[in-house]
Formats: structure tokens, sequence, C-alpha cells
């Protein structure tokens, strides 16, 4: 008797799970969350589709907003830059800020006027760096180089200009501001 009942609760369960199954097919290219596991479908590694100043490009000396963009969504903390060997050094802040498209880095630079920088990007000749550019599934970016010169010119002087050069807008800023301290903060200090 109880196995009779136990096979028609299984059997009612199971029409009406496939009742409730979509027509749409799934889509295989975007993240499944599992609770407390994000399954992220198979991606190609990412790849530059665009940067500021463009490859061989000669751009104006003093402040740069560097600016990379990739193909695909990345994850913010990963990110791998350096001087190339034999190339000018490029003064910059440390980190790098991902924008609100989640795909473009954008770096706060200083340049010199008529000097031919080359910045790596997830450069690792042994391939055993743990972090770099990556992709949300956490594939590394295609490595490569960017290489670009300054002119003898005026030099940009202002932030403002940089961002404008740069193609960016005013909330695409390099760097993110301190939060204004409350005076609860302040008490506290």
């Amino acid at each position: 008797m109880r196995a009779a009942v136990l096979a028609l609760i299984l059997s009612l369960a199971a029409g009406s799970a496939v009742a409730q199954t979509p027509a749409a097919k799934l889509r295989l290219d975007t993240p499944t969350p599992v609770s407390p596991v994000t399954i992220m479908p198979p991606t190609n590694k990412p790849t530059v589709t665009a940067t500021w100043p463009a490859a061989g490009q000669a751009s104006a000396p003093g402040v740069l907003v560097l600016k990379v963009v990739f193909d695909q969504q990345m994850t913010p903390r990963d990110f791998a830059y350096g001087a190339a060997a034999g190339s000018d050094k490029l003064e910059c802040l440390k980190t790098p800020r991902l924008l609100n498209d989640d795909k473009t880095f954008v770096l706060l630079c200083t340049t010199l006027p008529g000097k031919s920088y080359a910045i790596t990007l997830n450069d690792d000749p042994g391939g055993v760096a743990p972090a770099g550019f990556s992709n949300l599934a956490e594939n590394r970016a295609v490595p490569g180089v960017l290489a670009f010169t300054t002119t003898t010119g005026e030099p940009v002087t202002k932030l403002r200009e940089a961002i404008k050069a740069a193609g960016l807008g005013d909330i695409d800023v390099p760097v993110e501001e301190a939060p204004l301290m409350t005076s609860a903060t302040n008490a506290s200090r």
C-alpha cells in the first residue's frame, strides 16, 4: 500500500515538473548560478579590441588615461601590465580600474614628450603567473604589447582633457574618489 501511494506521489510530481519545463531552449553561453556556485559556460580567451592610445599612435605628452577594451566581461581584480623590454618607463598608478561596461580597463599615467612607450599585457613567458587580465570564467586574456609614442607638443595637464582624449565620459574616471567621511566616522578616529 505504501509503495502504491509513493509511486502515485512520484508520478504526480514528475508530471508537474515536466509541465513546468519552459518551451524555450536554455542559453548555453550565459552563467548559471547554482547556490553558492556559478557555473560558467566554456569561453575563448579574451582579446583586446581597442586601446587608447591606439597601437603605433603618437599622443600628446602629460596626463594620459590609458584605455584597454576587451571583447568579453572581465574580472576587476585580475590584471597584469608592465613596461616592455627596451621601452621608456611609463609612470602609472598601480591598479587599473574596470569601468561599468565590465570590458574596459583605464589606468591613469603621465608621459614625457618625445618618448616611445611599450606596455605588455599579461606577459608571462613561463605561463605560471596566477593573476592577469581574465574574463568571468577566469580565462586569462591573450598576451600582447601596446606600443605608442608621444609628441613634443603642448602637454595635457588636466585630467578632464585626458578623459576626453581617451573617448571616455564624465563617469568613466580612471580613479575612484574615497568616500566622504561622516561625522560618526570622524568621531571614531
